[in-house]
């Protein structure tokens, strides 16, 4: 059974009509840069959890979550009502592999996103390590409209702050948007359009892949790494690929 924390909203942000961030304060137990909580609300006597990543980095005061509205769905439509002062439940420990602690050495690591999937790449980049281990970091997210590229002001600090180390690929799918890919992930790996921005190649060799976000992009970048001979990577067979679904 899950142990349950009690949480107060501190801030509530909304970035679209169906894209929010909520920021909390609760006593979570230590975690790593890239796991999930489960976040709960009673509902009609009955407690509905689902996990979101944590998109703070664990040294930060509040917990922050990134998530969409799913219409007609049980939870996130109650989470985005919430306000400075409502409260909600998480689990009592973080959980997840989409952590570097998991992830071997490499030269280039590229953390991949479509949607919300980028929070968790978010706690990992406001944390030393990354900065520490690879010589160069990709960070490509892609939305169907440039509205949902959320988080902007933080990515323009990490790109400050790590110059020469960082790339931010922003990739819109529906809409032309000036400085954004116009291709899908895979697409853009297919063409080699994405290695073009980036400045580098992303190959066997130099590169590990981190991919979060919903399963068709998963599922089409892996088959895609795969012609590069680039695999997931498991404790007892190292690899190239983490991954993290998100539907």
């Amino acid at each position: 059974m899950t142990d349950w924390l009690q949480g107060t909203i501190i801030e509530r942000r909304q970035w679209t009509d169906d894209l929010f961030s909520l920021r909390f304060e609760a006593p979570l137990a230590e975690f790593k840069a890239g796991q999930f909580a489960r976040i709960a609300l009673d509902i009609d006597g009955e407690r509905v959890g689902r996990p979101y990543s944590l998109v703070n980095a664990p040294h930060e005061p509040l917990l922050e979550i990134y998530f969409n509205v799913v219409k007609g769905g049980p939870l996130s439509p109650r989470l985005a009502a919430l306000e400075p002062g409502d409260t909600l439940w998480l689990s009592n420990t973080a959980n997840g592999f989409m952590i570097l602690d998991e992830v071997p050495e490499a030269r280039h690591l590229w953390l991949l996103a479509t949607g919300t999937g980028i929070g968790p790449f978010l706690s990992i980049l406001k944390t030393d390590e990354p900065w520490t281990r690879f010589e160069r970091i990709v960070l490509g997210h892609s939305v169907q409209h440039a509205s949902e590229l959320a988080y902007r002001e933080l990515i323009d600090s990490l790109h400050a702050a790590h110059d020469d180390q960082f790339q931010y690929l922003p990739l819109v799918t529906r809409e032309t948007v000036p400085g954004a890919l116009n291709q899908r992930i895979p697409a853009s790996i297919a063409s080699g359009e994405l290695e073009a921005q980036a400045g580098i190649a992303l190959t066997a060799e130099t590169a590990h892949v981190m991919l979060c976000g919903n399963s068709a992009m998963i599922t089409d970048v892996t088959e895609e790494l795969a012609k590069r001979e680039m695999h997931r990577h498991r404790r007892r067979e190292p690899g190239h690929i983490t991954t993290e679904k998100y539907h």
